[in-house]
């Protein structure tokens, strides 16, 4: 009889305890629709593949989305609210106005998938989908993306401002940036591999070509040594005015997901000053090191990338009954 009194309290201990009793839905995990929404994947990657074979700089655009979705009280679609009364957007905050894009292609996989299976999959989910599946349409890898995140009800515009690396910051400021996400100097070089793709404007680089020279710890100024890349980027942004005018992050391969990125900054021929800074201020050689390594291997950037963005992908995300899923990206639901 003890034993049978101790047996049902170690069963009720059990059955109260979180951990075990959390439902998939409290967790992201592998393959969260396959029976909620079969073709949810499907209809995002097909999406994605129309809008990046009309447009293929959507690609960078629908990766940055994620991107800076995450960095801004995590993986939450807040990024995708427009404002209302009493909340301003963090689509007007400096790091994003008039420089986000692909709002578009996720309003329209959203409105598919309410059709196919309504209040299911959150807008969290579409950026994370959107991104992996824009990386791999331009050559890039492909990662199995964990799902099962909420959309949240609010956004933040102060911290869109505050937690969106500037395109001219030190490498100090990026290290600490990064490691506000809990994100470490491993993957703050992989993910600035995502500047293999896209634009940016003419006010984003400007310091960088404009600048006095910039000595390099290792002997030699790529400023000068690199005048004809300064003059191309000279050309298109002048000392002032043009600054909408847009340069590629990656002149050799802008379109084309690679490892060409890394090269680029051994040579110091990257866009941004965010970009120059993991060779320059790299004082103690392990970012460099990493950077080579890459510049080498592309496979193992690819699989580093993949790796890093799994990890971005889970930053304070919403879960259960944390948040809710929106029936239009653009609003809280009523």
């Amino acid at each position: 009889m003890e034993h049978m009194k101790l047996l049902l309290i170690l069963i009720t201990v059990l059955l109260n305890t979180p951990s075990l009793t959390r439902s998939v839905d409290d967790v992201l995990v592998h393959e969260y629709y396959q029976d909620k929404c079969p073709l949810a994947e499907e209809i995002v990657r097909h999406n994605v593949e129309v809008a990046v074979l009309k447009d293929p700089r959507l690609a960078a655009s629908l990766l940055r989305l994620h991107f800076h979705d995450c960095f801004v009280m995590g993986c939450d679609a807040s990024v995708l609210l427009d404002s209302v009364e009493g909340m301003a957007s963090e689509k007007e905050a400096g790091p994003n106005k008039d420089s986000l894009r692909g709002f578009e292609i996720i309003d329209k996989i959203k409105f598919l998938l309410e059709e196919e299976c309504p209040l299911t999959v959150s807008c969290a989910d579409i950026l994370a989908l959107a991104a992996r599946d824009a990386v791999q349409l331009r050559g890039g890898p492909r990662w199995d993306v964990l799902l099962g995140r909420k959309d949240s009800l609010e956004s933040s515009f102060s911290g869109a401002n505050l937690f969106i690396p500037a395109p001219n910051s030190s490498l100090e400021a990026l290290i600490n940036n990064f490691a506000q996400q809990e994100l470490d100097i491993g993957d703050l070089v992989a993910l600035s591999g995502s500047h293999t793709i896209g634009r940016a404007r003419c006010v984003s680089f400007r310091q960088r070509i404009y600048e006095p020279k910039q000595e390099y710890h290792y002997g030699y100024d790529h400023y000068k040594r690199y005048t004809s890349f300064r003059r191309i980027l000279q050309s298109v942004c002048p000392i002032t005015g043009r600054d909408n005018k847009f340069a590629p992050l990656d002149y050799e391969t802008p379109n084309r997901f690679d490892n060409h990125y890394f090269i680029n900054i051994l040579q110091g021929n990257g866009l941004l000053g965010s970009d120059n800074v993991l060779i320059s201020q790299d004082y103690d050689g392990r970012i460099t090191e990493q950077v080579w390594a890459y510049a080498a291997n592309e496979d193992l950037f690819f699989k580093s990338f993949a790796r890093s963005m799994i990890k971005m992908g889970n930053i304070n995300v919403l879960t259960g009954n944390e948040g809710q899923i929106r029936q239009n990206c653009r609003f809280v639901n009523a």
